[in-house]
């Protein structure tokens, strides 16, 4: 099993930074493909980027340019820097990897 845990969120003003941790324990893998995703009330789940292990990042065209997916494979910590943060960037985000998920961290950009 693998057990992760999400921090880093909170309330932000619009224009704002944020960055997230995501942390595993467990049967994780050094090759293991890491996935960050977000969820607003009443909205569809959306995945917001990814990173294998060579640092390679896929992101949602919603956060390109703005966000930057990291990860420290010694610490098994996969990061997501957020800046220039909108309202629509407020979600309940979370991480995934290998089919587990981490229970998530809130994010809300308000004035």
């Amino acid at each position: 099993q693998v057990q992760l845990v999400e921090s880093g969120g909170g309330l932000v003003e619009p224009g704002g930074s944020l960055r997230l941790s995501c942390v595993a324990s467990g049967e994780t893998f050094r090759d293991d493909l890491v996935y960050w995703y977000r969820q607003d009330t009443g909205k569809q789940r959306e995945r917001v980027a990814d990173i294998n292990f060579s640092g390679v990042a896929n992101y949602a065209m919603s956060v390109k340019g703005r966000f930057t997916i990291s990860r420290d494979n010694a610490r098994n910590t996969v990061y997501l820097q957020m800046n220039s943060l909108k309202s629509e960037d407020t979600a309940l985000y979370t991480c995934m990897r290998r089919g587990y998920w981490g229970k998530g961290t809130q994010v809300t950009v308000s004035s």
